[in-house]
């Protein structure tokens, strides 16, 4: 049993609770945001993207000179850059940092934020883009001869990669909740990202990803990855006050027109955020402490769930999805740099014990 932590890189001190319309990147937050993630023991960081961000390559290169162990995770959404160029582009970034990267595919949720760069595709078309783009990018990493790509949506010839990845291949992600998504990452993904659902509903998704790599003849399965948002405080008690002062300020921002999503907006058209409202329209609490009224103080706007607790009632929290087997742990809050340095004092201690635990009464389980 083992698990690894995720975390978010942010350019600048906006937040969520904090919103800075049109910030610029701050390079000494930027630096010192990824050094505490080293620091504090996270494994990796993604680097997110949407249509009016920064640049992820050029964060992520910043992040990785400023750290020693943690790998970065740059999102990708392939009507942005042509694969044979995303290939270069992320194994010279994965020698540089002596193999810290990953790739996360975005296929992408909204097709109104799809065209704001000119991309006019249906969400399956969408998808079968992003498998093609996934065969080309291994094609690039390992093809030692020049080779020709005669797709849908990609076609060239003779081409070939002087640049390979440190060792061998760059891990590829791919999320989502449709059954496009299921399929492409079941059958070509090294992970797979959730967002945070109640226990019953992410085990059927992990049963439909393994489903999905058997049918594609894989001998392996894609690694877990779920998302969090914890709103964690000395005591179970403290934690739910600090959780209703979120949702406050969630709630009074979005009326003064600072969150993603305006007053008005539409129901997401995307599976995972539909699911997402789903749940929540069921009740506030599942489980242990996953705590839905986030997600509809935003619409759903990506990764909004919460867990809300002690250190120790969200580090068990944590080690049930574990148990079920999602071996990397994404965890951000909403006051992103105090936050992740709360979770690295006072949660990844406690989950790492509770996986040592499991592993020692395994070994006298065996030996008995």
């Amino acid at each position: 049993m083992s698990a690894e932590f995720i975390s978010v890189s942010f350019p600048n001190e906006s937040n969520d609770l904090n919103p800075i319309p049109d910030a610029p990147v701050d390079p000494r937050f930027l630096e010192r945001y990824a050094r505490a993630l080293d620091d504090y023991g996270f494994n990796y960081t993604l680097i997110p993207y949407s249509s009016s961000s920064f640049d992820p390559f050029t964060l992520g290169a910043t992040v990785l000179a400023h750290t020693k162990h943690i790998k970065i995770i740059v999102a990708l959404r392939p009507n942005t850059v042509y694969p044979t160029v995303a290939a270069k582009s992320l194994a010279t970034l994965d020698q540089l940092s002596g193999g810290r990267v990953v790739v996360h595919f975005i296929a992408g949720g909204s097709d109104e934020e799809q065209a704001r760069e000119g991309d006019f595709l249906d969400k399956e078309e969408r998808y079968e883009r992003q498998e093609e783009y996934i065969r080309i990018l291994r094609l690039a990493w390992t093809s030692k001869e020049p080779f020709d790509f005669d797709g849908k949506y990609y076609q060239f010839k003779q081409f070939r990669s002087a640049v390979r990845p440190t060792n061998g291949l760059i891990p590829i992600s791919v999320g989502g909740s449709s059954d496009a998504a299921y399929r492409i990452g079941g059958a070509l993904g090294d992970i797979f990202g959730l967002w945070g659902e109640p226990l019953a509903e992410t085990k059927q998704q992990i049963e439909r990803i393994y489903a999905e790599a058997a049918k594609a003849g894989r001998a392996d399965r894609p690694r877990i990855w779920v998302t969090f948002r914890p709103i964690v405080a000395e005591t179970d008690e403290l934690a739910w006050q600090k959780a209703h002062r979120v949702l406050d300020q969630l709630n009074e921002n979005r009326q003064k027109g600072l969150a993603r999503a305006p007053l008005n907006a539409a129901r997401p058209a995307n599976v995972g955020s539909q699911r997402l409202l789903d749940i929540a329209a069921r009740g506030d609490v599942h489980d242990r402490a996953l705590w839905y009224p986030t997600v509809t103080a935003t619409n759903a706007g990506g990764a909004t769930t919460a867990l809300v607790g002690s250190p120790r009632t969200i580090a068990d929290s944590i080690l049930d999805y574990i148990d079920l087997g999602c071996d990397l742990i994404s965890i951000r809050g909403y006051d992103n740099y105090n936050d992740a340095v709360d979770y690295g004092r006072y949660i990844l201690p406690l989950v790492r014990e509770g996986i040592r635990e499991r592993e020692e009464a395994n070994k006298k389980k065996s030996a008995a």
